[in-house]
């Protein structure tokens, strides 16, 4: 306990939200230091890394020969260990440039639901990174926690967290979570959805960015108060060459109709299984949106009318998980405790 001090003075620990889109890092007394893509940019057929973050994600889909860009999450979880464990390097690296010996303690948000295999990839990827220890914190309790829900007291709180990977409903009592799903469905499955549309209807092949970029500019849940259209590039299915078209904000919506469903009924799901002296409680209180998903224009109108419940878009949703395993570094004895360390 003495070295643990000790070790302590001379390092700062870190709050990880280690996300499919993106990667966020709270440091202990600074606040959030990092906030990149979760994406590697790697030579094909070593190991060897040649840029990750915001770098790495410009090269996706314009690598030449012989270079590759991965995401090394897939769905909230890893999917490839040797490019997680260098992106959580090279990202250290970057927020803590201190000596080995003073290697930080850090807490890593995880989906609630992951199996054992996948927390132990995740805990070992933070091992090999440079962490002296490795607690897991699921991140509806995290994002609950980062919006400042009043998770402690003996009243319950819902958070709907869409991330790029996941979509994670919660209900949150006496600082545990009483009832929770995930769902693989949430950003990533937004801009596929988007780009599959844009392929089938105007024979138009896009890449990651555009789709992404089509939904954050026209993307909703309900229609606009003015209509809303935008260009979009890309390469003609039949002729193979360049073809623009534009868009309006009706057909990406019908798009979107079947991820943004498929998070209504989550929700409904997790009302339907709440225990009736919390559900009290929520229609009391409503429900909270964080992750970026929540930005998607309207979601929370949409919620609103098919559950009869107020909601709310935390502020800053994009950073709850971070900041609520920011704030857990205050009370490391309790995550000792909790975690599987």
């Amino acid at each position: 306990m003495v070295l643990d001090w000790l070790l302590g003075r001379f390092s700062s620990d870190l709050g990880i939200d280690l996300g499919t889109a993106n990667t966020l890092i709270y440091m202990k007394g600074k606040g959030i230091v990092l906030d990149e893509p979760s994406v590697v940019a790697m030579k094909s057929g070593t190991n060897r890394v040649l840029t990750v973050g915001r770098q790495a994600k410009e090269m996706v889909g314009r690598t030449p020969g012989g270079f590759t860009a991965i995401r090394p999450l897939k769905d909230g979880v890893i999917a490839n260990f040797d490019c997680a464990e260098q992106m959580l390097r090279a990202f250290s690296r970057k927020t803590h440039n201190r000596g080995a010996w003073v290697r930080p303690r850090v807490i890593v948000g995880v989906p609630s639901g992951i199996t054992q295999v996948e927390k132990r990839a995740i805990r070992d990827s933070a091992d090999l990174a440079g962490a002296r220890e490795v607690y897991l914190m699921e991140e509806p309790l995290a994002a609950a926690i980062g919006a400042g829900l009043p998770v402690q007291e003996p009243t319950g709180s819902m958070i709907v967290d869409i991330g790029g990977g996941t979509t994670q409903v919660a209900v949150i009592s006496l600082a545990g979570i009483v009832y929770s799903q995930s769902i693989r469905i949430a950003g990533d499955e937004m801009d596929d959805a988007i780009a599959q549309h844009m392929k089938r209807k105007h024979s138009l092949l896009i890449g990651e960015h555009t789709a992404e970029r089509v939904k954050i500019s026209i993307g909703s849940a309900v229609p606009f108060e003015e209509p809303r259209t935008m260009p979009v590039t890309g390469r003609d299915c039949v002729q193979g060459i360049p073809k623009s078209v534009t868009i309006s904000d009706t057909e990406i919506r019908e798009a979107l109709q079947d991820p943004v469903s498929a998070i209504l009924r989550a929700v409904k799901t997790a009302l339907e299984r709440t225990p009736p002296e919390l559900s009290a409680d929520l229609a009391e209180n409503g429900i909270l949106l964080s992750g970026g998903g929540a930005l998607l224009h309207g979601l929370d109108r949409l919620l609103a009318g098919e559950t009869h419940l107020r909601i709310q878009v935390a502020d800053e949703p994009k950073t709850c998980v971070v900041r609520g395993t920011g704030k857990a570094l205050d009370n490391l004895d309790y995550m000792r405790m909790c975690a599987e360390v």
